[in-house]
């Protein structure tokens, strides 16, 4: 993406959203398993601004690893990374008080919290818009 900010999420039965990740400018964003399977994704995928993008579809892609080889490494390196960041992120929802993770969310994501709505930053965090309100009033009275 070359300008813009999109979320990733799911919605499950009750139309509640589980919000996945944010992508902003020099990432990516997709769901790697209907990317690769072909089949209907899980996922949405949502514009939370005005965006440039970049697409490429599966085809193209394998073409592009035939024409230029080190293009694939480039996709092995962003998949690994995009990996990792997601092993952290479920690390930190299996163990992080909600207080920690909303600190982990600024300090990693600064300029985020100027973007998105705070019912987003809840949704991310897994914590109530409410909650999420009471906590930075506490946070900013300490």
């Amino acid at each position: 993406m070359l300008e813009g900010c999109f979320k990733v999420f799911y919605q499950d039965e009750n139309l509640k959203e589980h919000i996945l990740y944010f992508a902003i400018e020099d990432w990516w964003v997709l769901d790697i398993g209907s990317f690769v399977s072909g089949k209907f994704s899980k996922l949405n995928i949502q514009a939370l601004e005005d965006s440039v993008i970049l697409s490429i579809d599966r085809a193209a892609k394998e073409q592009l690893y035939i024409d230029i080889p080190k293009v694939e490494k480039l996709f092995r390196i962003m998949n690994q990374k995009s990996l990792s960041s997601m092993h952290l992120r479920m690390i930190s929802m299996l163990h992080k008080t909600a207080e920690r993770r909303y600190l982990d969310f600024m300090e990693r994501y600064p300029t985020l919290n100027q973007r998105i709505a705070q019912h987003q930053i809840a949704a991310y965090l897994g914590i109530s818009h409410e909650f999420l309100s009471k906590e930075k009033k506490r946070l900013l009275r300490n």
